[in-house]
């Protein structure tokens, strides 16, 4: 009979992974988690002492500090199977989990499905032939070797492709892999798994060439397993449950899709709301039931895409994807940035990025041109991007799969300030109070059309103390609005004084905020 041993990746939410793995393992099964090296160690701490009685639960004692799309997700993948496969010897199969996914059928159901057949299931499409990359880059992440991250590095990402790109620095597939490309949510059988460890140890060249990949997790064990195991004992398929919207981002589902999951044909769903609470103990009892008859429809996609197209009242299903999720969510934190001097915010938040590896978006309510991915269209113009802002930045948390955002706002932005204070999720503002010169207030002047170049010299002196006062009226505002979580840095304060405020407003140790404080070019007009 099949025993799994499931493949936890996970870095939040240490109650619900001990409660996970509790309900995975007291119907027979195994679970070897991975905990982000990212995150906190008491967490860590946590989990490991909730869980220490628990024979069919591991730890990878050796926490890989992950990043969206980069080589430690593949990193911390193999330790976890390497953990997994030495810790139980009795495991048949191997599934790969997220903190986000529940259980659709029961073990019972799970273990007969997975006794059926000697299969691997695991979605392996040619990777230049197929379709499945829609948009992006394609061959560029495998020619060209990426040292950088995109979502945390952007400039330093495409400056180094381009410059690979120009000195042309292509490189080749390694000549006997055939590449492939999927979901990296499989079901892979303990042969098949140890094939590939042993494959790891025996092709360093291989491996070396997957390190500098980009997104690598959506090829490495589908072009390995493709290259180990005889087509006709794979099924590229996925036994995860999961859809996108049209716009590209994750479904996530609620307490009333409790019978439209269990009747699909897989054995597990993402994404699980956070909030429900009844969902996850619906699914939780069903892994554990016995002697449970499901009837499958499998008119799962088919419905999703009827319902949305209809609409309806409620927060599943609307006309628009982006009318559909009101609040960022309340387990997450936005952070905001405000400050006069666009260029002053725009250092101090690509700072943040360096020293915290916090995602980060400068004015995108503010700046057309603000760098932002490509969500499907509702970040085209500042006024798709203020009218469905909320839905906006819930794109951006999922996008860059965090609970932690920072992004830069004007501080004439005060009711949009108030909007995101109104939210479910935690909000925290810092202001940076900045000196300005009479001859930044004329260049500020000419930049918001109060003045031209032609302009005469009386004229724009009569402008400045009005464009000052306006200037000491939107910090006023702000102040006087008694937003909570509300910090202040000054371009006439010391490093110590600055650093305080930046370590409570990031919620990070006051030697990394210090460090951030003590940027000397931060003020330079």
């Amino acid at each position: 009979m099949a025993k799994i041993a499931f493949i936890l990746l996970c870095h939040k939410d240490p109650e619900g992974i001990i409660a996970q793995a509790r309900r995975l393992t007291a119907a027979g099964d195994f679970i070897a988690i991975h905990y982000d090296g990212r995150s906190k160690r008491a967490d860590f701490d946590r989990i490991q002492t909730a869980l220490a009685g628990n024979p069919s639960v591991t730890l990878v004692a050796k926490r890989v500090k992950c990043g969206w799309g980069a080589w430690s997700l593949v990193e911390a993948t193999i330790s976890a199977l390497e953990a997994a496969t030495e810790a139980f010897p009795r495991a048949t199969h191997f599934y790969m989990l997220s903190g986000d996914c529940m259980p659709t059928k029961s073990a019972e159901y799970a273990h007969s499905f997975l006794d059926k057949a000697e299969t691997d299931y695991i979605e392996s499409v040619d990777f230049f032939s197929s379709d499945w990359i829609k948009t992006g880059i394609k061959e560029e992440r495998l020619i060209y070797r990426h040292w950088f991250n995109e979502r945390t590095q952007k400039w330093l990402f495409y400056a180094s492709m381009n410059l690979q790109e120009r000195l042309k620095l292509r490189r080749k597939v390694p000549a006997d892999i055939h590449m492939q490309i999927g979901s990296q949510w499989w079901c892979l059988r303990r042969r098949t798994v140890e094939w590939v460890l042993d494959f790891i140890k025996k092709r360093p060249d291989v491996m070396r060439f997957f390190r500098t990949t980009w997104i690598p997790d959506e090829t490495f064990f589908q072009t390995l397993v493709r290259h180990l195991v005889p087509e006709h004992e794979i099924e590229s398929r996925s036994l995860t449950f999961l859809m996108f919207t049209d716009y590209g981002m994750p479904v996530t589902f609620y307490n009333d899709h409790y019978d439209l999951l269990v009747s699909q044909e897989y054995l597990f769903a993402r994404k699980i709301s956070p909030d429900a609470q009844e969902l996850k103990e619906r699914l939780g009892k069903l892994y554990a039931a016995t002697g449970v008859q499901f009837g499958i429809s499998g008119e799962g996609r088919s419905l999703f895409k009827f319902l949305s197209g209809r609409g309806r009242i409620g927060r599943r299903f609307a006309p628009r994807f982006w009318e559909t999720e009101s609040s960022l969510g309340r387990e997450r934190t936005l952070l905001m940035v405000t400050c006069k001097k666009w260029h002053v915010a725009k250092r101090l938040v690509d700072r943040v990025r360096q020293v915290t590896n916090l995602p980060a978006v400068d004015y995108l309510f503010n700046e057309a041109s603000a760098p932002l991915p490509d969500l499907g269209g509702i970040q085209t113009t500042l006024e798709k991007r203020t009218r469905h802002r909320r839905a906006l930045v819930r794109m951006l948390f999922d996008y860059w799969q965090t609970d932690t955002l920072v992004l830069c706002i004007d501080p004439g932005n005060v009711d949009l300030m108030q909007d995101f204070y109104n939210d479910k999720a935690k909000v925290r503002l810092l202001e940076i109070q900045c000196e300005f010169s009479d001859d930044y207030l004329m260049g500020h002047a000419r930049r918001v059309g109060l003045a031209g170049e032609r302009s005469p010299a009386d004229v724009t002196q009569r402008l400045l103390p009005t464009i000052r006062y306006d200037v000491r009226f939107e910090s006023d505002r702000i102040r006087d609005a008694g937003f909570p979580g509300f910090s202040r840095i000054r371009q006439t304060a010391t490093v110590d004084e600055n650093t305080m405020p930046l370590a409570t407003f990031l919620d990070i140790p006051v030697d990394k905020a210090r460090e951030i404080a003590a940027t000397e070019y931060l003020f330079v007009d």
